[in-house]
């Protein structure tokens, strides 16, 4: 017998396939997201082109968002572009997220005690994605912001992630990666990416030595919850050009170990938590 849900489908059924799938929701949603870094200011022809739907929908999708101040509309070109108030839904997720509220106090402790960027991801599909991070300014390689993803096949964060997930697990986020080989170093052969994550298991580390990035070599740690299971990673970026791997794994990570445990098992004092929760308030 199938099992089903009232409203929806047969439980196998793709989202789409459901009653309760709001189809116009989700095309507004697609409008927003065909603006990014190769299309920051686009007219309504490109926009219903790009999120293939009619040019009369992409007016009133288009109206509805200048109106809710997502979009903002060039008075001169009648291009549109994403407003800042794009970034309060994801302000916050980032000021709700427990995890990262507890780990943002140890994390700075570690920028400020290895002089390197820290950065905190978890998986998003078959990426990894930044929700925290605490830049060194002293050798800053190349700007990654809260919010960019990056392949989890070939990042530090991503092995440290799937080395903590079982074998067929791990295997099958693997398979469905788009494994594009981003520089001469980056491998791309599942069997040998299979051979990495156990030998990462084995040392409790990932690192991957300029596979997404030339001169960045990545070190990461598996970062768990009270149930011991895997829910982000702990992950450091130093120039592949100033450090061996050697001298990187011996240096720092000891520290990210550290500082992974504290995370899972460790509350952060109220001194600690200040810098993150003191927020002045205008008091009328």
């Amino acid at each position: 017998m199938t099992n089903t849900i009232q409203g929806q489908g047969p439980a196998d059924s793709s989202p789409e396939e459901s009653t309760l799938y709001v189809q116009s929701l989700a095309s507004g949603i697609n409008v927003l997201n065909v603006f990014g870094p190769d299309n920051r200011a686009l007219n309504l022809p490109e926009i219903a082109a790009l999120a293939g739907i009619s040019k009369s929908a992409t007016q009133r999708f288009t109206f509805t968002l200048e109106a809710l101040g997502l979009l903002v509309k060039d008075p001169v070109t009648k291009r549109y572009s994403l407003s800042s108030r794009t970034l309060e839904l994801g302000c916050r997720y980032l000021e709700s997220h427990s995890l990262l509220s507890r780990a943002n106090p140890f994390l700075l402790e570690l920028n400020r005690n290895s002089g390197e960027t820290v950065n905190f991801a978890e998986p998003a599909g078959t990426d990894m994605i930044y929700i925290g991070r605490f830049p060194s300014l002293m050798r800053l390689l190349v700007h990654m912001p809260v919010g960019r993803r990056i392949p989890i096949y070939c990042s530090s964060a991503g092995r440290a992630y799937l080395s903590a997930l079982d074998e067929d697990q791990a295997r099958e986020q693997l398979l469905a990666c788009e494994r594009v080989k981003y520089t001469p170093n980056t491998i791309t052969d599942i069997d040998i990416l299979m051979d990495e994550l156990r030998q990462s298991r084995e040392r409790g580390f990932a690192y991957c030595n300029e596979e997404y990035f030339r001169g960045d070599l990545a070190l990461a740690v598996p970062i768990f919850d009270s149930g011991h299971r895997v829910g982000a990673a702990l992950q450091m970026s130093v120039l592949a050009g100033k450090w061996t791997l050697k001298r990187a794994v011996t240096r720092l990570i000891p520290m990210m170990q550290e500082t992974a445990q504290l995370i899972s098992t460790a509350a952060p004092t109220p001194q600690a938590l200040a810098p993150f929760t003191n927020i002045p308030t205008h008091k009328v």
